[in-house]
């Protein structure tokens, strides 16, 4: 079960490395709560990572990105993290440029943040 306190006043849904344990340990420190959730309206392509600490932290050379997509259908599958608006700063430092930190409406209906495609237009 997660659990949102005051501590965690933060969601971000994750559908990548950040849901490693290794890599929340290397990122935050402590392994973070989370629950399953989707994210509709979007689709995933991998990414080639080429910034070496990145790599080294999720000993993977390719991550997954999601894009908008135009299939209504179109659904991303993830967890919600449950982080502090601290953590939520040091996931920005682990992300590449890549990626662009955006609000977004989950299938649940959560507002959370995610990292998607910085090639797309910003809604």
């Amino acid at each position: 079960m997660t659990s949102f306190t005051a501590e965690t006043p933060e969601q971000l849904f994750s559908y990548g490395t950040l849901q490693q344990a290794d890599v929340q340990l290397a990122t935050f420190g402590r392994l973070l709560d989370s629950r399953p959730d989707q994210l509709p309206g979007y689709r995933l392509a991998l990414l080639a990572i080429d910034d070496a600490q990145v790599v080294a932290t999720s000993g993977k050379t390719h991550h997954p990105i999601a894009s908008r997509s135009s299939a209504p259908t179109d659904c991303v599958p993830g967890a919600v993290l449950a982080i502090s608006a601290d953590e939520l700063r040091q996931a920005d430092g682990y992300e590449v440029a890549a990626y662009r930190r955006e609000r977004v409406t989950l299938a649940s209906g959560m507002q959370a943040w995610a990292y998607v495609d910085a090639r797309d237009a910003a809604p």
